[in-house]
């Protein structure tokens, strides 16, 4: 069963901010309702097609990460929580499978890049700030990223 909650901060013009919270099962099928998500709030913003389509890598990369390494059994949960304010959009994914180690360097184990590897670097390449709290050997995950937005002008 997936959950998702909306709210507004009440403000004028550019001090609204609005939150999406999705948790959703950590099987792949719900990766493209997360992305939905993100699509129906970047429409408020003024981001270009370009960002928008990088934010959705990042996005489908970080509940990936989840749904593939912290739930290998597909037994869990991911939540994604999307906030939406006057100078940014930041989205943060949440597990509480098996953790991992962010600052290992991504090697390559046979045709597949390490946990750490390609999916965080991708991430912090198309993002303007990228927090990571995992631990090797302990429950949970949380990656958080944030896109800078450009006022209309």
């Amino acid at each position: 069963m997936s959950e998702v909650a909306l709210a507004d901060t009440e403000g004028e013009g550019l001090e609204t901010s609005r939150t999406v919270r999705l948790r959703v099962p950590a099987r792949p099928e719900y990766i493209a309702l997360a992305r939905l998500a993100l699509s129906g709030l970047a429409d408020l913003a003024p981001l270009s097609e370009e960002d928008v389509a990088d934010l959705k890598l990042a996005l489908t990369e970080a509940v990936s990460n989840s749904v593939r390494h912290a739930y290998p059994g597909g037994d869990g949960f991911v939540s994604v929580a999307y906030e939406l304010s006057a100078t940014a959009l930041e989205i943060e994914v949440v597990d509480d499978g098996a953790g991992f180690d962010p600052a290992v360097p991504p090697r390559l184990d046979g045709e597949e890049l390490s946990e750490g590897g390609l999916g965080i670097a991708i991430i912090r390449t198309v993002t303007d700030e990228l927090e990571i709290a995992s631990r090797l050997g302990e429950r949970g995950s949380r990656i958080r990223f944030v896109k800078r937005l450009q006022p209309d002008t």
